[in-house]
């Protein structure tokens, strides 16, 4: 068979370079043709092609991580960085961003809270991290926008699909997740074991690879459309080939695969256990990367495949390989039935075949060449490997990866104990926290230490500092909910709460706003031509819910305190108390509401909820007045203030409850106190409020946007771009289900107030895809409002 025929990958170069394995590649941007590889070696390096001969320079070495380098990927050309920026995740926690000429990194991304194993970039400058603390992050510019929390192990794999707002995680937990602007919309099963890498073929459809030795292809909307069959071991890598639905996977059976028209096509072995990466460069050269530290490229085109002598070089590098027949790659082999030399004289039957024989007492292992029509030693088989465990992080243990798992009995009745251990850990620290996390006796330290010691024969890297080894249990100390953005936040109980439905409470009974009052319409929208003003945001002052009936109130919450219990009972003296307090803050008199007031009101707020609404009515009218909101939100009470409103807040509860809670809390807003108290508790309040989302109910969707928009009024005035992420993907989340026309409204008033004098804050818009989400109400005839601040958002965006 003529060489080329079929189109056969071929050995292009082999790159020495890095010292250590070869964790992650991908394709450059600049310069053209060019790829970055990562290593464990704590470097990253820009590789271009050589004009002249068919290998490439290294034009670029990268330093910045205290520890391995685990991921890469490039953020693509902006204004500021016209050819790009390279980012690389590593064992260190952290992610460093590189320009393409400074061997220092611009700026680092501090915040996961272990290794960072896997990067994706978006348009707008947006960067999702995957990290081993089981969360993936959106990253815009140097600031952490979003914490995606859901999986219970760690994340392998991310990416961002081509549709805005979209997002793939890939975990240890078998399962991979699709995120929406920054919410989990769906999780896809089928792996039976770590997910390890994924790949994007288009709009709609996506690859996975796994360590269960098999490749999925999966629609977007759920359904595995095809699983593929071919390694034997553990897959690292995928990678898709431009235009085209063909793909490369490298994994731990030491070979390379080329995947055509859905079946193996070509099985490349290398001279290397794991084979850690892969990536296809545009003219379709596939680089792989792999634990003996070298690159190396394969091509089809003939003009670049290497000098006989360097594929003869490569060809005698792979058949001194020793392969351990304890990995299964070449299934269960007993050396007494193999047979001999002349079995190779027979051709094999399909590319990759592998064929073992026995010559001299020594096992051989063959694979068949269809495009050569030869068979090519890929290595001596072993009794068993002459290799320590240390076969450079193979060892999974809680889903993630280290140089050794001990197991270790303490004593012979009780249970046996795991203990994970990387060469850069510390005996001691390691020993000390093992007993810790099984609560066994402080004792055995010595013993344990020592036992760690003599297994690894004292092999350890370079001494590095304490704080840079793999903390020992990863997922067992860290605590899910613990966002990055929210440090300041006391632990608020995350309960849920609402409020009571008054008959004909119009929807657009809201105080006026700066002059004009856009919440009941403009009329007309007059022609396209004419200018209108923009009179909708940024909004600058709190929109309340102020509209009472206190006879009705009153008369309500006289009549279900007759069927109140003896222990909730008010007095006649506390229903004239409650009467003055209502009069006190509905403006009707000019006296301050007085404590004993406010104490009686605390009682009424704290009855059984089937009961409560009235006193939460009054609780909301009357928390707009300073006096109150100050006693309510200061620093003393507002914990039990907060606690008892997101009680409500509780999707099973009763409507009339959640509607009175959410106006409540967007009347805070009023006064000082309140605004403060509403930002710290943001977090809580935001992931509480949006589970009112799922009613039908647009008095309470509108409550709802109403908040939104008042946090929005405050995020503007501090530019907190966390806050505003947050409250971007509340915006997006509540968009999808609302109906009711004035909820959309005040939601749009809230995009335009957060994405005001911030590029920062559109960019991400843009990035979470609000733009497309939202160009439907631009054509909305009435209520004009709807169109008109539609029109000044989308020109924003």
């Amino acid at each position: 068979a003529m060489a080329g025929e079929g189109g056969a990958y071929r050995l292009r170069c082999s790159l020495v370079g890095h010292g250590q394995d070869v964790r992650g590649l991908t394709r450059g941007l600049f310069p053209e043709g060019s790829f970055v590889s990562v290593s464990r070696d704590r470097t990253a390096r820009l590789w271009a092609p050589d004009g002249l001969n068919r290998g490439f320079t290294e034009m670029h070495c990268m330093s910045g991580h205290s520890n391995f380098v685990s991921c890469v990927c490039i953020i693509p050309p902006s204004d500021l960085y016209p050819r790009g920026l390279i980012a690389t995740g590593g064992n260190d926690h952290n992610i460093c961003i590189f320009t393409v000429d400074n061997p220092a990194p611009l700026y680092v991304l501090k915040g996961h809270k272990n290794t960072v194993c896997s990067l994706s970039s978006g348009k707008f400058g947006t960067l999702l991290s995957g990290s081993w603390d089981t969360t993936a992050k959106v990253w815009l510019n140097d600031r952490c926008m979003m914490t995606l929390q859901g999986h219970t192990a760690a994340i392998w794999a991310v990416k961002i699909l081509p549709e805005q707002g979209l997002m793939l995680t890939g975990s240890a937990d078998k399962t991979i997740k699709l995120w929406k602007a920054g919410r989990c919309e769906r999780t896809f099963t089928g792996h039976e074991d770590c997910v390890r890498g994924l790949a994007i073929l288009s709009e709609m459809e996506f690859l996975s690879c796994a360590n269960d030795a098999s490749v999925r292809r999966w629609q977007i909307s759920g359904e595995c459309l095809q699983v593929y069959y071919g390694h034997t071991n553990y897959i690292y890598s995928i990678s898709v080939f431009p235009q085209c639905k063909d793909f490369v996977t490298t994994g731990e059976d030491r070979s390379l695969r080329i995947w055509k028209q859905g079946q193996c096509a070509q099985t490349i072995r290398l001279p290397a256990q794991s084979v850690w990466c892969c990536c296809v460069l545009d003219n379709g050269d596939i680089v792989v990367g792999a634990s003996d530290g070298i690159i190396r490229v394969f091509t089809e085109s003939l003009e670049r495949t290497a000098s006989a002598e360097e594929i003869q070089a490569f060809e005698n590098e792979l058949s001194q390989a020793s392969i351990d027949p304890k990995t299964g790659d070449l299934g269960d082999i007993n050396a007494d039935d193999l047979p001999g030399r002349e079995h190779l004289k027979e051709p094999g039957t399909r590319d990759g075949q592998t064929r073992l024989i026995k010559d001299n007492g020594k096992v051989e292992a063959y694979q068949w060449s269809v495009s050569e029509g030869r068979w090519i030693k890929i290595g001596d088989v072993v009794g068993s490997s002459g290799a320590t465990q240390q076969t450079s992080g193979k060892v999974l243990f809680e889903g993630k990866e280290y140089d050794y798992v001990f197991t270790i009995d303490v004593n012979e009745s009780g249970p046996s104990y795991k203990l994970p251990y990387n060469i850069t850990d510390d005996p001691w620290l390691t020993a000390y926290n093992f007993l810790q996390k099984n609560d066994l006796n402080p004792m055995f330290l010595d013993q344990v230490a020592k036992f760690i010691m003599d297994n690894t024969k004292g092999q350890t890297l370079l001494s590095t500092s304490d704080q840079f080894s793999d903390p020992f249990t990863g997922a067992g100390r860290y605590v899910p909910g613990s966002s990055s953005g929210s440090s300041t936040i006391p632990a608020a109980d995350p309960f849920t709460g609402a409020g009571r439905y008054v008959p004909g409470s119009a929807s657009n009974a809201v105080a006026p706003v700066s002059g004009v009052d856009p919440y009941t319409g403009m009329g007309a929208y007059q022609s396209a031509a004419a200018k209108v003003e923009n009179i909708y945001f940024p909004k600058k002052d709190a929109v309340t819910f102020d509209q009472a009936n206190p006879t009705q109130i009153l008369g309500k919450l006289k009549e279900l305190n007759g069927s109140a219990t003896e222990e909730h009972k008010l007095t006649e003296d506390d229903l004239i108390i409650l009467e003055k307090l209502l009069s006190a803050t509905c403006n009707t008199s000019a006296e301050t509401p007085t404590a004993q007031q406010l104490e009686t009101l605390w009682r009424a707020v704290n009855w059984p909820e089937d009961i409560v609404f009235p006193a939460l009515d009054i609780l909301r009218l009357s928390v707009r007045h300073p006096t109150v909101n100050e006693n309510f939100c200061s620093e003393k009470d507002h914990v039990q203030f907060i606690i008892l409103l997101l009680k409500f807040l509780n999707p099973k509860g009763k409507q009339a409850n959640q509607l009175l809670a959410l106006r409540a809390l967007c009347n805070c807003f009023v006064s000082q106190a309140g605004q403060k108290l509403m930002m710290e508790q943001r977090d809580e309040i935001m992931t509480q409020a949006i589970e009112m989302k799922s009613g039908n109910n647009k008095n309470i969707h509108i409550a709802l946007a109403t908040l939104t928009l008042n946090y929005a009024v405050c995020l503007h005035k501090v530019n907190n771009i966390e806050g505003k992420a947050q409250c971007l993907s509340v915006i997006s989340t509540v968009m999808e289900v609302v109906q009711d026309l004035e909820a959309i409204f005040r939601l749009l008033v809230a995009l335009g107030t957060l994405i005001s004098d911030d590029t920062n804050a559109v960019q991400l818009a843009k990035s979470l895809g609000v733009d497309s989400q939202i160009k439907k109400y631009a054509s909305v005839s009435e209520p004009a409002k709807v169109n008109e601040c539609c029109r000044f958002v989308l020109n924003l965006l």
